[in-house]
């Protein structure tokens, strides 16, 4: 391999571990709001 592809393999190999770092200590806050629907009886089969 030429340099240029020892060089670009290392960098998306480090992309790749460091966004799945951040996603692993990623704090994601979770919804807020409250979410309620009423679904009809007559959807579910007997």
């Amino acid at each position: 391999m030429g340099p240029l592809k020892k060089i670009l393999f290392l960098a998306v190999v480090l992309g790749i571990v460091g966004g799945g770092l951040f996603l692993m200590t990623w704090d994601i806050p979770a919804p807020s709001e409250k979410v309620s629907k009423t679904v009809d009886n007559d959807r579910f089969p007997s």
